[in-house]
C-alpha cells in the first residue's frame, strides 16, 4: 500500500499540515527539519499527488459526507469508500446520515460549515436544494455524489442511472416478460426517477406498455409491504424491478409470505450490488453500481474542486453493469 501524507506525518511526529508545507516550499519550518522529512519521504517511498500539492490553504483536514442511511449497505458501503479515499490524502471523514429530510439537511450543513471542513460530499436526496444555502452561499467546496440537482452548478459523481433501469428492462423482456412492475424510491431522488425513465423507455420501445398502477413508490422500510400490493393484483407482475437492492429483498420477503416462487412466478431484478445480493435466497440479480470507485472518484474530484475553486463543475457518469444471479428467469408460464 502506498504512503500517504498522514503516514509521513506520523512517522515524523508533526502534523499533516507542517509535511504539506514541506512538499510546497511553505511555512516557517528550519531548514534541519525540512530536510528530515524530505528524507523520511524518500525512504518510505512518498510521492506527493498534484491533487494534495494543490490543498496548501486548507487546515483542517476533514471532508463531510450526507448520506440518506448509514444503515443501508449501499451507503456504508459507499462510506467506507469515501473514508478510505480520504485518508489516502490526509483527510478524516465526517458522515451524516440525513433520511433524505431536508432539515437534516440544512442542519448538518449548517454544522460541517461551523466545524470547517475542507468540502462536503453531498450524497442525499432533498425536496429543495436551498437546504445547502449555508454551505453554498459561504463557498465551502461541495459536490454532489449519486444525486444531481439541475438549479445547483458543482461538480457531480454520478452512475448512468437510465443505463441501468433499460439494462434491467432488456434483461427481463429478453427472458419473456411482458408484465413488469416497478417499485421505485421516492420521486425527489433523482437517480430513482431515471432508473425508472430508462425502465420504462425501454419496454414502451419494445411495444410493452407498463401499467402505472404496477409503478408504485415505496421508502426502504415498506418496500415488503408496497411489493405485496403489487403481487395480490389479480393481474400481479411477472417481474419486478426495484429501485434498489434494499427494496428487492422486500419483494423477496413478500413474494416467499405468499407462497410464490422466485424466480419462476416472479423475477425480481434489484439495483446497487451491494453485498446482501449475494446472500439472499436466491442470490439477486442487480444492476451493479462501481461503489469503490464512485467513492474514489468523488474525493479526488472534491480535493480538485478544493485546490481549483474557479474550475467549471466536472460532472463525472459511470457505467453500470448488470449482475446476473439466481432472482431472474423466464416466467413460469404465459397467461397474458
Amino acid at each position: 500500500m502506498k504512503p500517504t501524507i498522514y503516514d509521513i506525518a506520523k512517522e515524523a511526529g508533526v502534523s499533516i499540515a507542517t509535511v504539506s508545507h514541506v512538499i510546497n516550499g511553505k511555512g516557517k519550518i528550519s531548514k534541519e527539519r525540512r530536510e528530515e522529512i524530505r528524507r523520511i519521504m524518500a525512504r518510505m517511498g512518498y510521492k506527493p499527488s498534484m491533487i494534495a500539492s494543490a490543498l496548501t490553504s486548507k487546515k483542517t483536514y476533514a471532508l463531510g459526507l450526507l448520506v440518506p442511511d448509514i444503515s443501508n449497505p449501499f451507503f456504508a458501503e459507499i462510506a467506507r469508500a469515501v473514508e478510505d479515499e480520504g485518508q489516502r490524502y490526509g483527510y478524516s471523514v465526517f458522515i451524516c446520515s440525513t433520511d433524505n429530510n431536508d432539515e437534516k439537511v440544512e442542519r448538518y450543513a449548517a454544522l460541517l460549515q461551523q466545524k470547517k471542513v475542507d468540502g462536503v460530499i453531498i450524497g442525499t436526496g432533498m425536496k429543495e436544494p436551498s437546504a445547502l444555502e449555508p454551505l453554498l452561499r459561504n463557498g465551502v467546496p461541495t459536490v454532489f455524489l449519486a444525486r444531481e440537482f439541475p438549479s445547483v452548478r458543482v461538480p457531480t459523481v454520478v452512475v448512468n442511472d437510465y443505463a441501468g433501469g433499460a439494462a434491467a428492462a432488456q434483461h427481463l423482456i429478453e427472458l419473456g416478460h411482458r408484465r413488469l412492475g416497478v417499485l421505485a424510491e421516492q420521486d425527489s431522488i433523482s437517480s430513482s426517477r431515471e432508473r425508472v425513465r430508462g425502465f420504462r423507455q425501454t419496454a414502451e420501445a419494445a411495444g410493452i406498455w407498463l401499467d402505472p398502477a404496477l409503478i408504485i413508490s415505496s421508502g426502504i422500510k415498506e418496500g415488503k409491504v408496497k411489493a405485496l400490493e403489487l403481487l395480490q393484483r389479480e393481474n400481479r407482475p411477472t417481474a419486478i424491478f426495484c429501485c434498489n437492492d434494499l427494496l428487492a429483498i422486500g419483494a423477496l420477503q413478500a413474494a416467499k409470505g405468499t407462497g410464490l416462487s422466485i424466480p419462476y412466478d416472479c423475477s425480481i431484478v434489484g439495483f446497487d450490488d451491494t453485498v446482501l445480493a449475494s446472500v439472499t435466497d436466491p442470490p439477486l440479480t442487480t444492476v451493479a453500481q462501481p461503489i469503490e470507485q464512485m467513492g474514489q472518484t468523488v474525493v479526488q474530484l472534491l480535493l480538485r474542486h478544493i485546490g481549483q475553486p474557479g474550475e467549471p463543475p466536472e460532472r463525472i457518469v459511470l457505467p453500470p453493469v448488470l449482475s446476473i444471479r439466481q432472482s431472474s428467469s423466464e416466467p413460469a408460464c404465459d397467461k397474458r
